[in-house]
């Protein structure tokens, strides 16, 4: 992992982050259906984990973060994740090393949900890393919209995404994704690129 520190006296975002961490501490919420027709005979939830980390990877914005080094960007992302505990009807967040290889990465998550699923401890699994970012799944709930409220005076800048209950409209099956960003690294043309390629990533999945 390598956190580079950005030059904020040279950053051509800086008028607009500060902005948005000082002045109007601001974070928003996006919504979308997301075509996983192409998902149909895969395992949803670890695909998604690993299609949404690897866009992570691919986009600077989605990186970054308040350190006591100061603002930066990781070079790259781990994902931390819940797993639902069927008998308490509870949930752990956990976590897995990233590979861009999609066996690799599945082995690795079947490891840790094999391990971690019937916890009832919140956060059962040591050493999460510091370059790790939050997703979620409310397989229950077929949502049109999801806001979270981070209470932290505003400067949690690392996304967090969650995904819905899929459902099947006009021969496709769509999946609700909430993604939610800080406006001090982050603006709607971002968010639209990620989602961009996110889809892009779920059409030539497995190909």
């Amino acid at each position: 992992m390598a956190f580079q520190l950005i030059d904020i006296e040279n950053w051509e975002r800086r008028e607009f982050y500060e902005h948005f961490i000082k002045e109007v501490v601001c974070s928003f919420s996006v919504t979308v259906n997301l075509d996983i027709t192409r998902l149909k005979e895969e395992r949803l939830y670890p695909a998604m984990i690993w299609l949404l980390t690897k866009t992570v990877n691919e986009m600077p914005e989605f990186r970054m973060s308040l350190t006591k080094e100061g603002l930066g960007v990781y070079d790259s992302m781990h994902p931390m994740y819940t797993v639902f505990n069927k008998e308490n009807k509870n949930f752990s967040g956990i976590w897995s090393y990233f590979s861009d290889d999609y066996s690799t990465f599945l082995r690795s998550y079947e490891a840790d949900v094999s391990e971690y699923a019937h916890s009832t401890r919140y956060t059962p699994k040591a050493g999460t890393p510091e370059n790790a970012f939050n997703i979620s799944m409310v397989p229950w709930l077929e949502f049109t919209s999801l806001n979270l409220n981070v209470y932290d005076e505003g400067r949690f800048l690392l996304p967090i995404f969650t995904m819905g209950k899929y459902f099947e409209r006009d021969g496709k099956r769509l999946l609700p994704l909430a993604i939610q960003i800080h406006h001090a690294v982050c603006d709607g043309y971002h968010v639209g690129l990620f989602v961009e390629k996110l889809q892009g990533k779920i059409e030539e999945f497995g190909t």
